[in-house]
């Protein structure tokens, strides 16, 4: 599988199949909501478009990057999710890259959003899809956060390696620029537990793929097979 690494300014096209990483926090709390109950994800392309869709869909839950605002429910952090119930609910998310970054490969065939919560379960379906050449959209700091670097570089060596370790990824991760910025209290809408949820590899059993449903960009889990079950690697 040739891998290709990308920040959302280098995506001059829309490749075949794109890999969405963003580690700190968006694609965490994604799945995050997802094992808290919730049915789908919305995309939203700005703050403006998500206040919007909760207006005309009141029972929506709002998420968003940052500090309490009138009209969101939830900020993004899965420290705080972790304890709300989303069962059978749609959230609309926005934040500053991950949602951004997804948005971008909208006309994607395959469009996976992952971290390192469901790394394994995205390495899974990448080799059952067994496509020749996948785009990983590093998503945070115009392309060189290390913390999603090091977890889609972790993603695409697991998806030709099933024993590859993560330790030296998660080591790179714990010592970005955006771990310590969430240890500092630098950021918002942060919870003491987050840096640490960020980093429990394949805590939940399923990739997040997202599709266009009408004008809407869709995130919904995908459960994946045990690893016993698959075909040898």
């Amino acid at each position: 599988m040739d891998s290709r690494f990308l920040g959302i300014a280098e995506l001059v096209e829309a490749p075949s199949v794109a890999v969405v990483v963003d580690v700190m926090r968006a694609f965490t709390v994604a799945a995050w909501a997802f094992a808290q109950g919730a049915e789908k994800i919305v995309l939203a392309e700005s703050l403006d478009e998500a206040l919007a869709l909760k207006a005309r869909h009141p029972d929506w839950v709002a998420l968003k990057d940052g500090p309490p605002a009138p009209g969101f429910d939830l900020v993004n952090s899965p420290g705080l999710l972790r304890s709300i119930d989303v069962g059978g609910r749609t959230v609309v998310q926005k934040t500053t890259a991950g949602t951004v970054g997804a948005l971008a490969v909208k006309e994607s065939s395959l469009v996976l959003c992952a971290s390192f919560v469901v790394a394994e379960a995205t390495a899974r379906l990448l080799r059952m899809h067994k496509r020749d050449s996948v785009t990983f959209v590093v998503t945070g700091e115009d392309g060189q956060a290390d913390e999603d670097l090091a977890c889609a570089q972790y993603i695409a060596r697991r998806a030709t390696e099933a024993g590859t370790d993560a330790a030296e990824f998660l080591r790179r991760a714990a010592e970005s620029c955006a771990a310590a910025e969430l240890a500092e209290g630098v950021r918002q809408g942060v919870h003491p537990d987050d840096v640490a949820l960020c980093l429990e590899v394949d805590r939940f059993p399923f990739a997040m793929v997202a599709t266009l449903e009408g004008s809407l960009m869709v995130l919904r889990p995908r459960a994946m097979p045990s690893l016993a079950d698959e075909d040898p690697v």
